[in-house]
C-alpha cells in the first residue's frame, strides 16, 4: 500500500512537472527569439537556444525614430501607480464604511455595487468617453484614473476583511479619543495587509496590461504607455519578431517585481476575502 501511494505521488509530481514546462514553453520561445539575430529567427530546424546570442534586439528598440519605447515604460509606470494606490484607497475607504459603520441603505447601496460587478467594462466605456469628452479630459491621465476610482470587485474583497477585523479594538481606540480618519488609517489599514497587497497586486495587472482605454483616450505619443508603444512596433516592426519578443519581456518584468513583493500576503488575502458576508 505504502509503495503504491509512492509510485502514485511520482506520476503525479511528473504529470505536474510536464504541465509546468508545457506552460513555460512560450516564456522560453520569447527569451530565445529576443537573444537572436534576424536570420536565426526564420533558420530550421529551430533554434531553441541560439548559437550566436545578440543583444541587438534590446539597443535597437530604445534606439527606435518613430517609437519612443523609454518613455512609454516611465508613463506606463506613473499610470499603473495611480491607478493602483487611488482605487486602492478608495476602495478601502468605501469598504470600512460598509463593514463597521451604521447607516441607512447600506445593505441596498453595498448590492447595488455588488450587481455593477455583472456589468462587462466595455459596455460602459461610450458613456464614459461622452462624459470625459464633455468634461474636456481627453488625452489626459486624469481621464484613465478617474473611471477606476471605484472598484466593486476590491470594495467587496476589503469588506469581508474588514468585517473579521473585532469591534473591540476600534471601541477602544474610540474610547482613548482617536477620530475616524486615525481609526481607519492606524488600525484598520495595518491590519488589513494580505487583502490590500492582493487587490494592489491586480490593481497594478489591469493598470499594466490595459490596452484600449488609453488607445481610446490617449492621441499624443508622448502621453502614449507601453501597451500602446509595444502595439505600434508589432504593426511597425511586424518582420522583426525579436524587437517584439525584446519590448515584451522588458514589459513584464515590473509584473513580476510586484508580484515577488506582494506575492507572501495574495494566498491568505484571497483565503481571507469571502470567509463571511
Amino acid at each position: 500500500m505504502k509503495a503504491n501511494r509512492i509510485v502514485l505521488r511520482i506520476v503525479l509530481y511528473l504529470f505536474i512537472s510536464f504541465l509546468a514546462l508545457l506552460s513555460l514553453l512560450p516564456f522560453f520561445w520569447m527569451v530565445s527569439t529576443s537573444l537572436k539575430a534576424r536570420e536565426a529567427i526564420y533558420a530550421i530546424p529551430i533554434q531553441w537556444i541560439p548559437k550566436e546570442p545578440s543583444l541587438e534586439a534590446y539597443r535597437a528598440i530604445f534606439h527606435l525614430t518613430n517609437i519612443d519605447f523609454v518613455r512609454g515604460f516611465i508613463n506606463s509606470v506613473f499610470v499603473s501607480v495611480l491607478l493602483t494606490l487611488l482605487p486602492l484607497l478608495s476602495s478601502a475607504m468605501a469598504a470600512f464604511a460598509f463593514a463597521k459603520i451604521e447607516f441607512r441603505g447600506k445593505r441596498v447601496l453595498f448590492s447595488t455595487f455588488l450587481l455593477t460587478m455583472m456589468i462587462p467594462g466595455t459596455i460602459t466605456m461610450i458613456p464614459n468617453f461622452i462624459t470625459l469628452r464633455l468634461l474636456g479630459l481627453l488625452n489626459t491621465y486624469t481621464a484613465l484614473v478617474l473611471p477606476a476610482l471605484s472598484s466593486s470587485m476590491g470594495i467587496f474583497l476589503m469588506r469581508q476583511h474588514f468585517i473579521k477585523i473585532q469591534d473591540e479594538y476600534l471601541e477602544a481606540a474610540i474610547m482613548d479619543g482617536a477620530s475616524l480618519y486615525r481609526l481607519f488609517f492606524t488600525i484598520v489599514l495595518p491590519l488589513a495587509k494580505p487583502v490590500l497587497f492582493t487587490m494592489g497586486l491586480f490593481n497594478f495587472m489591469g493598470a499594466w496590461n490595459n490596452f484600449l482605454w488609453p488607445l481610446i483616450i490617449l492621441t499624443q505619443r508622448k502621453k502614449w504607455t507601453l501597451q500602446l508603444g509595444l502595439a505600434n512596433l508589432g504593426s511597425n516592426f511586424y518582420n522583426y519578431q525579436h524587437y517584439q519578443m525584446a519590448g515584451a519581456l522588458i514589459s513584464i518584468i515590473p509584473i513580476i517585481i510586484v508580484y515577488l513583493i506582494s506575492q507572501r500576503y495574495v494566498e491568505q488575502g484571497l483565503s481571507t476575502g469571502g470567509l463571511k458576508a
